[in-house]
């Protein structure tokens, strides 16, 4: 028979995000670090969620500013402002994007801290912007 782990902590903090434009990738990473050296959590899982139909998340290098530039061109590319959509809010094409890039995002927690690669950091995406935002973390120890 297969052994069962007991959870010892799972939190979920709810953190603010103000985007500044219309289409924006803000670097989070620090605040979602902060919230996991807070946890006490040392080893576990954080998963990032956004509860917002118009924005994503997602992990991506965050040395060079020029990638975020490039993805935020390359998206408005792929899908466009303006395109015939019929969803009366004007705003399909943000529903788009939220939905290619995804809502959520899993990182393993070891040692207190995230374990993310050495270039990569993690991006709340804003694709209706400006706004006051929400991002929900769950922090789970193992």
């Amino acid at each position: 028979m297969g052994r069962t782990s007991e959870v010892k902590y799972m939190k979920t903090i709810r953190l603010n995000v103000k985007t500044t434009a219309h289409t924006q990738m803000v670097d989070v990473t620090d605040q979602i670090q902060k919230a996991v050296t807070e946890s006490g959590v040392r080893e576990g899982i954080c998963t990032v969620f956004v509860p917002h139909t118009t924005a994503a998340v997602t992990i991506n290098e965050n040395a060079d500013p020029d990638v975020v530039r490039d993805f935020t061109m390359e998206i408005n590319k792929i899908v466009p402002w303006e395109d015939g959509y019929r969803h009366m809010e004007g705003n399909s094409a943000a529903h788009l994007k939220s939905s290619m890039i995804g809502f959520s995002e899993q990182v393993i927690i070891e040692d207190g801290r995230l374990l993310l690669g050495v270039w990569q950091g993690i991006y709340f995406c804003e694709y209706d912007g400006p706004r006051s935002r929400k991002l929900l973390v769950k922090i789970r120890e193992d």
